[in-house]
């Protein structure tokens, strides 16, 4: 941690900016920004990039720019601006297209046991309404995931995170619901297999992007891992 560095500075700057001015516009840029559904009419490919920018609430953004500046400060010290922000868009990117194929996958699943249940595939899709609960277990997975955009930075964070776990594995993080400081290479990993049972199971609290948690993580740490064993640290 420590002094600002300029790529995250201009991170931070881009996204605030994104969080703060449709607020005071009184604008939403949802539809056109947040990464949607591929099915979804609002889907545009650019969306991989433009929901790292997006953030649903405070607290949201407040977390996703704090581990960015936390444990991206090192990175960027290491590996200088233009290489840090090339990692931190490929964990991005690569969070956003595992969580579209996990989704696509989670979708196909429970659109054809409705299929094979009687519905017709028109009938299903003018069930989609972001604003309803189904008590068809089927029906609803299908219409959240179809109906619900993803926005933030954390799959990007949480590749950074894994670099930085491996990059500074010793390194003591104090955390505020656990008084006793926990290694990078204890704390980090459970973060991320956490993340891996909760997207697995019924037992997420909220509306949360497990698999791009994992994602991002994943594509963080083969980059980083790919760097560190090749000595790829030059300014």
């Amino acid at each position: 941690m420590g002094k600002l560095t300029e790529g995250i500075k201009h991170l931070i700057i881009i996204n605030v900016i994104l969080f703060i001015a449709p607020q005071l516009l009184k604008l939403d840029f949802t539809n056109i920004l947040a990464l949607h559904f591929p099915k979804n009419d609002n889907f545009g490919i650019w969306q991989y990039i433009t929901h790292m920018f997006m953030h649903g609430s405070f607290p949201h953004i407040l977390f996703n720019m704090y581990g960015l500046w936390a444990f991206g400060t090192p990175l960027e010290q290491m590996w200088g601006k233009k290489k840090f922000l090339f990692f931190y868009f490929s964990a991005g990117l690569g969070a956003g297209i595992i969580y579209t194929l996990v989704n696509y996958y989670q979708f196909n699943n429970a659109f054809e046991k409705l299929i094979e249940l009687g519905s017709t595939k028109s009938e299903i899709l003018e069930l989609m309404n972001p604003t309803l609960v189904y008590k068809n277990e089927y029906l609803q997975t299908v219409n959240s995931l179809y109906a619900t955009p993803a926005v933030g930075a954390s799959g990007a964070v949480y590749g950074v995170l894994a670099a930085f776990g491996l990059f500074f594995k010793d390194a003591k993080l104090a955390l505020l619901f656990f008084p006793v400081p926990i290694a990078a290479k204890y704390f980090i990993p459970v973060m991320i297999l956490g993340d891996l049972f909760f997207g697995m199971t019924k037992y997420s609290i909220g509306n949360v992007a497990h698999f791009a948690h994992v994602g991002g993580a994943l594509i963080g740490f083969l980059i980083a891992f790919y760097w560190k064993k090749n000595q790829f640290k030059t300014n």
